[in-house]
């Protein structure tokens, strides 16, 4: 790399792109960037003299020499494709770097590298030593990239261009598997790591090294939490292989240890802490230290980082919340992999569930915080774990504990069995059930009019719970013998109810209705009860609608839904459309079940089925 180069970020906000911009503009490369929005991290690259652009324009590119990507970025970007000739992978370059410079330093491992390189970094520049360095986290003051001197990275393993690391030298923090999206086993895994061992020169490995006599009197050492006294060993390590005194390392390390990087265990706010953790291993770190103060109920909210991840590590991430008093979980982040069977938040819901982990099922990350901040008392620590979306909630969680977030009730009208799904979470809602005539249970309705509908005997629920979701059974649907529907007030006709399939568009609280002048010929509600199977207690009705031209409950018996249990809640052995909760069932189970089932049906047969149950969409 020269001046004599131009290089485009795809995505320069990112901590290692911004970074890597960093270090080619040091070393007299014309660098420029995009990203999709303005953020601090591209304010500061601006304020550098790195020009940024906003959005994703083919125009960007023009007179770039060569374009640096990351995985992250969509294949179907603009820029990547105008440029797919000259793109260059961020590891690959980053390698390229650290293999040109004289003296450079890489800290590499399943977890802790931030941490590792800040400490190395933090504590050569304490001894007095000239220092480069690019991190994938910032530090109060202490941005990604920045210095020059000796060069310390943080090195990547995630897409395997650590393999293409020629270090001076190179601090191995640990090798826990991960990244099965890019290593099918552990061996590929292992062999990346046993590559950049032997093509570099002074190899640390940190757990490996013994412990130090002169760092048990070092307060700032003895105060952090074990996994970081190994970081800061390893920081103290390199620094003795570099000629530093033990008498100097004491005196500079309180500097280098005095702060994390940011989201490493980071406080919000009261009583809120936030980390990076996503692997088992590192979100078993972050729950101890919350652990260790919380005076009060510790309560979990843990967002997945890729389906791939999920699926490879499913029996390990239970574990981790051992010491968890309360674990809420929310759907996957995705990071561009498509879903993969047995990755989705449901299976890890099962798992964990099957430990025997308080654990209740999210269907967003801003659900998990509602019920958290709802239920949060003095003493109470909610840690935020994972690396997607998530991250996001910061700024609400800040301002909802700053300004004390009043609780705003959002309404729900329901009438006994009108299929809604209820959820466990603390959340602000109040269900409200139906008066007057549409409150009127489906049975007495039917011994009142036995001739209008008998096809609907069985059938659990309220006249407006029936209309609300257009009941029906052997064909038929209670729409048919609908003339008008009042809602809130006002009569609709039936024609503009929007009724199709176990649904309607009717938004409001159903009042009356008025029924077409209509008689079944085709038998009494006796007759239509009769035909209809025994279902056991706790059953739930049928889950999803029909697909077009097929039945779920088919569909679902062919991928082995029957019997597919949850906690307390099962599919039905007798229709694999029907689940029961059985003793111990929980709204949590119901909903993951549901999502296991609906999995299913869509890697067999690629068919999304469609929830007949109101709130599991």
């Amino acid at each position: 790399m020269n001046g004599q180069r131009t290089v485009h970020f795809i995505g320069i906000g990112g901590v290692g792109m911004a970074a890597l911009a960093v270090l080619l503009r040091n070393r007299g490369c014309a660098v420029s960037g995009c990203d999709l929005s303005r953020s601090p991290r591209t304010d500061w690259l601006e304020s550098l003299g790195i020009p940024v652009a906003f959005g994703h324009d083919p125009a960007h590119v023009e007179g770039a020499g060569e374009v640096v990507a990351t995985p992250a970025v969509a294949r179907d970007n603009p820029e990547l494709i105008a440029s797919s000739r000259r793109v260059r992978m961020r590891g690959e370059v980053l390698a390229e770097v650290v293999n040109a410079a004289p003296d450079s330093i890489a800290v590499c491992g399943s977890h802790g590298k931030t941490t590792t390189a800040t400490f190395v970094a933090k504590l050569l520049l304490a001894l007095g030593e000239d220092v480069e360095w690019a991190i994938g986290g910032e530090t109060g003051d202490f941005p990604v990239a920045g210095g020059k001197g000796v060069l310390v990275i943080e090195a990547d393993e995630s897409d395997g261009t650590l393999a293409l690391y020629r270090a001076k030298t190179l601090v191995v923090t640990n090798c826990d598997y991960d990244h099965p999206d890019h290593f099918r086993t552990r061996a590929d895994y292992d062999a990346c790591f046993n590559t950049a061992r032997r093509q570099s020169g002074d190899v640390v490995e940190v757990d490996q090294l013994a412990p130090l006599a002169f760092l048990d009197a070092v307060d700032a050492f003895a105060a952090l939490a074990p996994h970081n006294r190994k970081n800061a060993r390893a920081a103290v390590e390199v620094a003795l292989r570099r000629g530093h005194s033990q008498e100097a390392i004491a005196a500079a390390l309180p500097e280098a240890v005095a702060s994390l990087p940011d989201r490493r265990f980071q406080k919000i706010a009261d009583g809120v802490y936030t980390d990076y953790a996503h692997h088992p291993a590192e979100m078993a770190c972050a729950v101890v230290m919350a652990r260790q103060i919380c005076r009060g109920v510790l309560r979990v909210l843990f967002q997945p980082h890729r389906y791939s991840r999920t699926k490879a590590l499913l029996s390990d991430f239970p574990a981790s919340f051992a010491l968890a008093d309360e674990v809420v979980l929310c759907p996957v982040y995705a990071a561009f992999e498509p879903p993969i069977e047995g990755g989705d938040i449901a299976d890890l819901y099962k798992a964990t569930r099957e430990a025997g982990v308080r654990v209740m099922l999210a269907r967003s990350c801003e659900e998990a915080w509602e019920h958290a901040r709802n239920s949060i008392k003095g003493g109470d620590i909610t840690l935020l774990l994972g690396a997607g979306d998530i991250i996001a909630l910061a700024d609400r969680v800040r301002a909802d504990i700053a300004h004390g977030a009043s609780r705003q009730v959002r309404k729900i009208l329901i009438g006994h069995g009108s299929n809604t799904w209820k959820s466990d979470l603390n959340l602000s809602v109040e269900y409200v059930k139906a008066n007057g005539p549409a409150g009127e249970s489906g049975a007495s309705f039917l011994a009142a009019h036995p001739s209008l509908c008998p096809w609907m005997a069985g059938i659990p629920g309220t006249i407006g719970g029936w209309v609300k979701m257009n009941a029906g059974a052997f064909g038929h649907s209670i729409s048919e013998v609908i003339e008008a529907v009042k809602v809130d007030g006002k009569w609709i006709s039936a024609e503009d109810c929007g009724f199709g399939y176990r649904t309607s568009a009717i938004n409001g609280e159903i009042q009356d209705v008025k029924w077409r002048n209509s008689v079944c010929e085709e038998g009494t509600p006796a007759d239509f009860l009769a035909r209809r199977k025994n279902f056991p207690p706790g059953t739930k009705g049928s889950v999803f609608k029909n697909p077009h031209r097929d039945f779920a409950g088919r569909l679902l018996e062919e991928v082995g839904a029957k019997g597919l249990r949850v906690g307390g809640a099962y599919v039905w052995e007798e229709h694999a459309n029907v689940i029961v909760a059985g003793p111990g069932a929980t709204p949590s189970d119901f909903l993951a079940l549901s999502r296991i089932m609906r999995n299913k049906v869509f890697f067999k047969f690629g068919i999304r089925l469609e929830p007949e149950v109101t709130g599991l969409a």
